[in-house]
């Protein structure tokens, strides 16, 4: 078996995955994640099917998301919620297609989470906690979500501080809608393989943790973490849902470093995290 410390990132080769045009290239670019969870899964002797791939679909049109739909995608995950809205509306034809938002949400934004989405994953205020709460039992619907983690301690991601987890979790069972399936982060963008391992470590670790002292009701069993350039990694430190874009529907026109916010973006409550 080879060593862990073997397993690099692929952060800093943009263009490596060409545009899927077709079914067909869908078809392939899913069975080659698929392949590469496998033997990410093999090397640390966890069941592949204890892993969960979504595909991030941000950024590319709706003639695309359909093309991955007919190749078997049943679930994409979007960063921005009015883009997601939008394809959302654009595709209620497809009626079993199910939406994971991913990204940073404003409170304002949080009715439009409470119609349409299945899943939100990056959860790190009371007061978007709440938000969505009263929208879900407005409109008789519940909330899969996760609880966004900074692992990497930069000003430029959102998530709250490790240590600020616990007594975040202790407050969530007052929101009966939302139901708390684990835990989210976004690793270190970066080449180095080991600083980015030990994001995930961490949030593992903390993971372990909390279900010591968790409240009941709090599901604590999920942990999303890893993408196209880092799956692997994530998935040797126990991810088991990992955020695939780019190994699927190709590269976006720009470098991933693009997509990642500045610190003053962050501050300002922007955020476009690559995945």
């Amino acid at each position: 078996m080879p060593a862990l410390t073997d397993t690099q990132t692929h952060h800093d080769q943009h263009g490596r995955y060409p545009e899927a045009i077709t079914v067909e290239d869908f078809q392939r670019n899913l069975a080659a994640v698929q392949a590469r969870i496998d033997a990410a899964c093999h090397r640390v002797g966890r069941d592949p099917a204890t892993v969960r791939l979504l595909p991030v679909s941000k950024t590319k049109p709706e003639a695309s998301l359909r093309l991955a739909y007919a190749a078997g995608c049943r679930m994409l995950g979007e960063n921005k919620v009015q883009e997601a809205w939008r394809k959302w509306e654009a595709m209620q034809d497809l009626t079993d297609l199910q939406w994971s938002v991913i990204g940073h949400l404003q409170t304002n934004k949080a009715k439009l989470v409470a119609r349409f989405a299945t899943e939100f994953q990056a959860l790190d205020s009371l007061r978007v906690a709440e938000a969505l709460d009263r929208r879900l039992q407005v409109e008789g619907r519940s909330l899969d979500v996760f609880v966004q983690v900074n692992t990497s301690d930069e000003a430029s991601k959102y998530g709250l501080a490790p240590e600020d987890v616990p007594t975040f979790i202790q407050a969530l069972p007052a929101f009966s809608a939302l139901r708390v399936r684990g835990l989210m982060t976004l690793a270190l963008f970066s080449g180095e393989a080991e600083q980015v391992r030990q994001c995930f470590v961490l949030l593992r670790t903390l993971r372990d943790q909390l279900r010591q002292s968790a409240p009941a009701g709090i599901g604590l069993d999920e942990l999303s973490m890893g993408m196209s350039g880092d799956f692997e990694i994530a998935i040797e430190e126990g991810a088991t849902v990992v955020r695939v874009g780019q190994a699927i529907f190709g590269a976006r026109p720009l470098p991933d470093s693009y997509y990642w916010p500045s610190e003053a973006e962050a501050e300002a409550g922007k955020s476009d995290h690559d995945e």
